[in-house]
């Protein structure tokens, strides 16, 4: 396993641990295991630092002219993609997701790393911005970290940050636009281009049938209309989707988490925002700002109104995969030196990475807002209340598939977890993060992972997940919590 590069000044410094922490939920998402987690993460970092510095200190002839080259973060979660391509071809897939592994053999990767003009119109139009510009988009957009937080670290003045953004939004959106009609369309496609610009414009201009009946079935074209439409909160999942492909929308999430965790799971030994960029020091910039975004947060979960849950008799076994830990850690923290290897069954990659996320999840009190909120029929358990309360809230939804998280608050301490739920409709998860995840049949078992299994009385536990379906999609039944039927909350 190749050693991490050292920095070479404190900007540089301040860039590892800045992005050490979102290449390693990457590398957990495209992995097998922790162990290979850990090491996917320390060879694509490295691969990637070294492709900033040859970006940044490359020299281009001509008045005006700069390379073109994607921001820091997503530069390394595509160098996470690229290096999982890698271990593929070398015989090592076994260490990456089995659906990654599907992905990686199929067209839509090879769009990625294709010829330029075929390649998604969002990696394309976050590449032709200045790198100012694509930095402030995709931390705000794709790392769901507040404004001023975001102001503060690319210099901006808070003030005008939320203009600023909005200018940079219009900006990839013209940039999306010129390099759809710049793809090699077809007549179809070409005679729709006019139309979906216009459409796309303004939030209350009604979408023809006939451009309805083309998105439908011409991914490409639907693609650019995610990315030309601004509003109604899509921008991310398109940015994330266009740039890495592949675990995007369950990237999101995971940063989105990690970053409501910062704003409210409450760190009162933090220092002052204004203090030292070291360590745990840089991520409590903005600190006002995060604590008003966490009120926000809460409210949103208390208007969650949820159906109760039913009975169930027993929950079944833990899932063979106790032992994956997915990363949705909180703060950031880099590895001093490769400490894992393949064969380590928890490995860590710093001296503090691990360990920090046991204070910090023991109670995940931000709940994942969503689109929609759904709920099922509530029972208690026999004799007295229920020992806990579960919501349901569906983040997304499509034509074949949905995001959701479950959040169970428990009355009594727990040294671990295990929640199950069946699903009335046929639905099948598909990925879990947060907990490890066994489905026999309609019913699914959660598992906690080794950063989460102690919360306390009266704490929180949450994980999410995406799945598939057909046809209907009706909340989950019998929701339980180590085998206790759980009451709706």
């Amino acid at each position: 396993m190749p050693d991490l590069p050292s920095p070479q000044d404190a900007t540089e410094a301040a860039l590892f641990t800045e992005c050490w922490d979102a290449a390693l939920s990457y590398a957990d998402l495209c992995t097998a295991g922790s162990a290979a987690a850990a090491e996917l993460a320390r060879e694509a970092f490295a691969q990637g630092i070294r492709e900033l510095r040859e970006a940044e200190s490359c020299t281009v002839r001509g008045h005006g002219r700069r390379p073109s080259r994607l921001p820091r973060i997503p530069l390394l979660l595509t160098a996470v993609r690229s290096t999982a391509a890698a271990w593929e071809d070398a015989g090592r897939g076994h260490k990456l997701d089995p659906d990654l592994r599907l992905w990686l053999h199929s067209e839509q990767a090879a769009r990625h790393t294709g010829p330029p003009l075929d390649r998604p119109v969002a990696l394309r139009g976050l590449r032709d911005l200045q790198p100012a510009d694509a930095e402030l988009l995709w931390l705000a957009e794709a790392e769901a970290l507040p404004l001023p937080l975001v102001a503060r670290r690319l210099g901006l003045d808070p003030a005008t940050a939320a203009d600023e953004l909005a200018q940079v939004g219009r900006l990839f959106r013209d940039r999306c636009h010129r390099n759809h009609l710049d793809s090699p369309l077809d007549a179809e496609c070409r005679s729709y281009a006019r139309l979906l610009d216009a459409v796309t414009r303004s939030p209350a201009a009604d979408t023809p049938d006939d451009l309805s009946r083309h998105l439908a079935t011409c991914h490409r074209c639907a693609e650019a209309a995610a990315c030309l439409r601004l509003h109604g909160g899509g921008l991310p999942g398109a940015l994330v989707g266009g740039v890495i492909g592949w675990g995007g929308l369950a990237y999101l999430e995971r940063r989105r988490r990690a970053a409501e965790v910062r704003l409210g799971a409450g760190r009162p030994d933090r220092a002052d925002p204004d203090g030292p960029p070291d360590g745990t020091d840089r991520t409590r910039l903005g600190r006002h700002g995060l604590l008003v975004a966490a009120l926000l947060v809460s409210l949103l979960a208390l208007a969650v109104s949820l159906m109760p849950f039913g009975d169930t008799a027993d929950e079944g076994a833990a899932p063979p995969d106790a032992d994956r830990q997915p990363v949705a850690d909180p703060g950031p923290s880099l590895p001093s030196a490769p400490t894992a290897s393949p064969d380590t069954p928890s490995p860590e990659p710093s001296a503090g990475h691990i360990p920090e996320r046991t204070p910090d999840l023991k109670n995940p009190d931000p709940e994942p807002q969503g689109t929609s909120s759904t709920a099922a029929p509530v029972t208690t358990a026999p004799g007295g209340p229920a020992p806990c309360r579960a919501g349901y809230d569906l983040v997304n939804e499509w034509p074949d598939g949905f995001q959701a998280t479950v959040t169970v608050t428990t009355r009594d301490p727990l040294g671990t977890w295990r929640v199950g739920f069946t699903f009335p409709d046929g639905q099948r998860i598909t990925q879990m993060w947060d907990a490890s995840f066994d489905q026999d049949g309609p019913r699914v078992t959660a598992t906690a992972a080794d950063y989460n299994k102690s919360v306390a009385a009266g704490g929180k536990l949450a994980f999410g997940f995406l799945a598939s379906r057909t046809g209907r999609n009706s909340p989950p039944t019998d929701v339980t919590l180590n085998g206790l039927p759980c009451a709706a909350g």
